[in-house]
């Protein structure tokens, strides 16, 4: 990683990840969270005030240490444990079977190898343990998929190598997920190519 990925683009992301108008989807994306949770990409830590009661502990994948720096004072005022237990989705340093739950958040678009990520959230969760998802990705429009696939290059390098067009619900049922609900739509506060949005919760089988 170099100076721009390690020192902006965490900043970035937390601004523009931290909006306000944000707020609602992390609130639905956290409810039915339980148990031991593990959260990939924990960023600098937007998630944490809706974290649900059922909650007993988080456990964060968090490459960046600047997004972990700027998660200090959210992480303090937590009414959960919070302990950083990985920085790369990829290869999670976590015991099989040992988590109840799993919770990504505009994550999913950044991961270099994202079905080798999904492929260790499965390991990691127990049977039937859920994994909680909001995800921008390909748009559902012909017309504005053209234009994510044009810009994509692009966006990778400003943004840390977050892709436009990745297709959410197709990452998670190739991986093995069975998707129990999932709702696509643009958000109201982007252009269609950045906005186009999933949110769902899939069971590892």
């Amino acid at each position: 990683m170099g100076i721009y990925a390690e020192q902006v683009v965490p900043r970035i992301v937390n601004i523009a990840c931290g909006t306000r108008a944000n707020d609602p989807l992390r609130a639905r994306v956290c409810a039915g969270l339980y148990g031991r949770v593990v959260e990939i990409g924990f960023g600098s830590g937007l998630n944490v005030p809706f974290y649900p009661t059922a909650v007993g502990s988080v456990s964060a994948v968090e490459p960046a240490d600047l997004g972990w720096k700027l998660a200090h004072d959210r992480i303090a005022a937590a009414s959960v444990p919070i302990e950083r237990a990985g920085t790369d989705g990829r290869s999670l340093p976590l015991g099989d079977s040992s988590f109840d739950s799993a919770l990504s958040t505009w994550t999913m678009c950044t991961i270099p190898d994202i079905a080798t990520a999904l492929a260790e959230v499965r390991r990691v969760l127990v049977p039937g343990g859920t994994l909680h998802f909001v995800e921008h990705g390909r748009a559902p429009d012909h017309r504005v998929r053209r234009w994510q696939n044009r810009l994509n290059p692009v966006q990778k390098t400003l943004c840390g190598g977050c892709h436009l067009n990745r297709d959410i619900r197709g990452l998670l049922t190739t991986a093995g997920f069975e998707i129990r609900t999932a709702e696509s739509f643009y958000g109201e506060d982007a252009p269609r190519i950045f906005g186009a949005q999933t949110i769902g919760v899939a069971v590892s089988p």
